[in-house]
């Protein structure tokens, strides 16, 4: 799978993971740097694409330290862990529980 068809996988403080299309880092990344290419967006993004497919590093970095959740928020999606319906049973005989 192509770096381009992923998602950033984020965890939240409140225990929820989101999901980002990696695509919206890119453009977001690429829109940034397309001054090195005399305002050409496209090839910006092509370079990009370039950089994140060999050190995906690069879209950690560019995610934590660049962006915002507001930058974000309109293309995540929330993740739910898909777990065999077995692991219920377990889960309901050791999980954690609270009475509120």
């Amino acid at each position: 799978m192509s770096i381009r068809d992923k998602n950033y996988i984020i965890t939240m403080p409140d225990g929820t993971r989101w999901g980002i299309p990696v695509e919206v880092i890119a453009v977001h990344h690429a829109q940034y740097f397309a001054k090195d290419f005399d305002g050409n967006t496209a090839r910006s993004l092509e370079a990009t694409w370039s950089a994140f497919e060999s050190n995906s590093y690069i879209i950690e970095d560019w995610a934590k330290n660049v962006m915002t959740w507001a930058d974000v928020k309109e293309e995540a999606v929330r993740v739910v862990a898909s777990i065999p319906a077995d692991a219920y049973h377990e889960g309901w005989r050791t999980g954690e529980c609270k009475i509120k």
